[in-house]
């Protein structure tokens, strides 16, 4: 089952997005260097549809997409709530952030709209780094999905 620990209206997870940023527990990555080690143990609220409706309740005015921040171990069950979400809340986008190398088989990549893959490596940096091992990629509409990494680099500022 499928557990949260908190939430936070964040605007840098997901380029052009207002996103509700969900904290998934009991991660099964356990990379080194996380900085959000409470994720590892099971605890939280149940993540189900009746929390969606909670949230879109609560935040559905202020937000764009709702990002599922870990979930690997229960990988279908992020994939039900992303159909959910798809089918009752056509006007939001749906993120998964993953720490796995790539997405499981059991997973229908066409239910995100985004979909970072890569465990954190300390000496590779994070998202915003251009030697970090992640990917953030976008479904097109044609369904297939393009790498917007570099959307996290910032980009030097010349002077005019």
């Amino acid at each position: 089952m499928l557990k949260y620990v908190n939430t936070g209206v964040v605007f840098q997870e997901i380029p052009d997005e207002v996103t509700l940023a969900i904290n998934i527990s009991n991660c099964p990555c356990r990379c080194p260097g996380c900085h959000s080690h409470y994720l590892w143990e099971d605890i939280g609220l149940p993540l189900n549809t009746d929390a969606i409706d909670d949230f879109v309740e609560q935040y559905g005015n202020d937000i764009t997409c709702l990002a599922f921040m870990g979930g690997d171990a229960d990988p279908k069950g992020v994939n039900l709530l992303a159909q959910y979400i798809h089918e009752y809340y056509p006007q939001f986008h749906v993120a998964w952030y993953s720490g796995r190398i790539r997405i499981p088989s059991v997973v229908d990549k066409q239910d995100f709209d985004y979909i970072k893959v890569g465990p954190y490596i300390k000496h590779l940096g994070p998202l915003k780094s251009t030697t970090t091992n992640q990917r953030l990629y976008r479904q097109t509409k044609d369904g297939s999905f393009e790498d917007i990494t570099y959307r996290f680099w910032r980009q030097k500022e010349v002077a005019i």
